[in-house]
């Protein structure tokens, strides 16, 4: 090969690389189940824990996606919601904002992240009375 054609070399390896890399993507988006594709979205429900630790009472809370609900004095949204397949290692993780809401006083952001079911230490949310943890994702249609 003379000296003129080795600036060619990168583009003749990345080439078929590129091709690959392309087939593979339009193979997942054409073959993806629409169960995988609606993950995280509306329709899923986020199945969370509360404890409140002046009563030491734990509470399932079901929280559908985008939709605000009340644990206290807390506002819990839910944004995103994401389970791994079965066969995939078990995890489940849920974007969550947390706010506080008391009478007379201005609305508090305590938490803004993603919650993990498998480290719930991982990114908690640090509250004096609270502890809200994630247990599952769940689809809508299977939360009665």
């Amino acid at each position: 090969m003379s000296c003129r054609m080795l600036h060619l070399l990168p583009s003749l390896i990345l080439r078929p690389f590129a091709k690959a890399c392309l087939a593979a993507v339009l193979f997942m988006v054409v073959l993806t189940p629409p169960a995988l594709s609606q993950q995280g979205g509306e329709g899923q429900v986020a199945v969370l824990q509360g404890l409140d630790k002046i009563t030491a009472r734990i509470t399932t809370i079901d929280a559908p996606v985008g939709q605000p609900v009340r644990f206290g004095t807390l506002d819990i949204t839910v944004r995103r919601c994401h389970k791994r397949p079965p066969e995939e290692t078990p995890e489940t993780t849920v974007y969550l904002q947390i706010r506080e809401l008391r009478l007379g006083e201005t609305v508090q952001d305590l938490f803004a992240g993603w919650m993990f079911a498998s480290s719930p230490a991982v990114s908690s949310m640090e509250h004096p009375v609270y502890d809200v943890w994630v247990v599952d994702c769940k689809n809508l249609s299977n939360s009665g």
